[in-house]
């Protein structure tokens, strides 16, 4: 037609294929398939372990240094178990939270997202959402605390509060260093795959939920779904790197405050009042212990348990947490001295590997998955529903899914232990 510009004439040649209404769907399923290749297969992973050595060398160095001026027990303890093994076992993840964040910030800078939210519009509607509530779930594998105020946009109130109860079961990065430690460990020939099947497994999860709150919360029906579809452009490299470097430098400021103070904390609980390096008696392991009869039909340990009490603050802190526990309670771990690791796991995923079973692994991964979101989204679903009701709800409901979910997951694998 007179008057059509070559952008528009080449996105409605793209949009053929990647919003064609027998080519969408699988376009996307291989687009984020190999986001997640490329990120825990390939350019995270091989990034991750480089800065794991590297962590792994400098504890060394710092623990031979104590060592030799006779540093204080407990000094030396705070900081090779609290601090390098805590911090260290998250900070070594931040390559591939990096490059997760690279990819989804390419293809919402290129406009295909907006192309995402348009072709799930019917299939939202049937789960009782709105189109305009995907773009705020595919949020939620960022951070949710952002998801949940994103979902403003919606003018819906019954898909507003739906998509904020079921944000939270989409999988936030904060979560990533735990599947990353635990399939690396146990799982290392289908990492990509079992990544890719836990992130299905959570919007499988949220699209259920979402499908029964529908039905309870809210019969208003939903309004029509309105967005206006922008042209398929190169996205710019300054773009690109500055999105990225403000999520890794947000990563960051979190790993030097609430991470920092809480690894220091936990460490203290592990350490006192025996202070010793097992953690014997120690206040941590009463409290891991004191909740195990609940959770042994999940095959978790008191460590396990620990991490998950920890978890409740920021997801973070379950392997900040298991950093400090595991290699304490393995003292011939390597964490004083560097090695090749031939097998490529880090020090964290050789010492899970001495108490851990596939089984008790993948119970974990769901469970964590699901269960309990972070301090700060449960006060952002309050904020945005100007009521503490809902989110104490989700707190509730996430938990006992989890509970549920995990159950399962480990009974039934014992059919093919």
């Amino acid at each position: 037609r007179p008057g059509e510009s070559r952008e528009h004439k080449r996105s409605v040649a793209i949009d053929k294929i990647l919003t064609g209404k027998y080519t969408a769907l699988p376009c996307f399923a291989g687009i984020m398939a190999l986001v997640f290749w490329l990120t825990f297969g390939v350019i995270g992973k091989g990034l991750s372990d480089l800065l794991d050595m590297g962590i792994t060398w400098l504890t060394a160095v710092v623990d031979q240094a104590m060592t030799a001026w006779n540093v204080n027990n407990v000094l030396h303890s705070l900081v090779i178990d609290g601090i390098f093994n805590g911090v260290g076992s998250v900070l070594s993840f931040l390559p591939v939270i990096v490059t997760l964040f690279f990819f989804l910030s390419l293809l919402e800078d290129s406009g295909y997202m907006a192309r995402a939210a348009f072709m799930m519009d019917k299939f939202m509607h049937k789960m009782g959402l709105h189109g305009k509530s995907f773009i705020p779930m595919i949020m939620g594998f960022g951070c949710n605390v952002p998801a949940i105020m994103a979902s403003r946009t919606i003018e819906s109130p019954k898909s507003r509060l739906v998509t904020m109860l079921v944000t939270p079961l989409m999988s936030c990065s904060a979560r990533l260093p735990l599947y990353i430690v635990l399939i690396g460990a146990f799982f290392p020939k289908y990492a990509s795959w079992l990544m890719l099947a836990v992130y299905a497994l959570g919007i499988i999860m949220a699209i259920l939920m979402a499908r029964i709150f529908s039905k309870f919360f809210m019969k208003k029906g939903n309004l029509p779904f309105v967005m206006e579809l922008p042209p398929y452009r190169m996205p710019t490299y300054k773009t690109i790197i500055r999105h990225t470097w403000e999520k890794g430098r947000q990563y960051l400021k979190k790993m030097g405050g609430i991470i920092l103070t809480a690894s220091i904390f936990i460490w203290a609980l592990g350490y006192f009042p025996h202070q010793g390096a097992n953690t014997e008696d120690s206040y941590l392991e009463r409290i891991g212990h004191a909740i195990s009869p609940v959770m042994k039909p999940l095959g978790f340990d008191w460590r396990m348990n620990a991490g998950i009490i920890a978890g409740t603050g920021a997801k973070e802190l379950v392997v900040s947490t298991m950093g400090v526990l595991y290699n304490q309670t393995n003292g011939n771990m390597e964490t004083n001295k560097t090695e090749n690791n031939s097998d490529e796991t880090t020090r964290l995923q050789k010492a899970v590997r001495k108490t851990m079973t596939p089984r008790s692994a993948l119970s974990y991964i769901v469970f964590i998955l699901l269960y309990f979101p972070c301090l700060a989204t449960i006060a952002a679903i309050k904020n945005e529903t100007g009521s503490w009701k809902w989110g104490l709800f989700t707190a509730v409901y996430t938990t006992l899914l989890a509970y549920v979910c995990s159950f399962i997951v480990y009974q039934v694998s014992s059919l093919f232990a």
